[in-house]
């Protein structure tokens, strides 16, 4: 499985945001799968990865929370959360990712 998490440089959403992929991952028993850190700092990179702000997540290529019809690009990117809109995204949907991901046993 390949869990990335792409940010700008000195975004201050990305070290929070990979410390709720880590509880994801280790909740799920995927204790073993490393997070691999992606700096994007260049608009052909945000487009060539289809980054819609940072932190994003991608789990095997995909992204957890779909932006529709949101350009890539190198920006913030906010999260809807009950309470509001946050840098943090929020902890559901990447368990969900990560039960949906292929080669993922589900948790008995």
């Amino acid at each position: 499985m390949l869990v990335q998490l792409l940010t700008v440089p000195h975004c201050p959403h990305a070290e929070p945001a990979a410390a709720v992929l880590r509880q994801a991952l280790d909740e799920a028993g995927l204790t073993d799968v490393p997070v691999t850190t992606v700096t994007v700092d260049t608009d052909e990179d945000a487009t060539r990865l289809r980054f819609l702000g940072s932190p994003t997540i991608l789990i095997n290529g995909r992204d957890p929370f779909p932006g529709a019809g949101q350009p890539p690009g190198l920006a913030c990117r906010l999260y809807p959360h009950p309470s509001g809109l946050s840098g943090i995204p929020p902890i559901n949907p990447i368990r969900q990712a990560l039960r949906d991901a292929p080669g993922t046993a589900p948790e008995v």
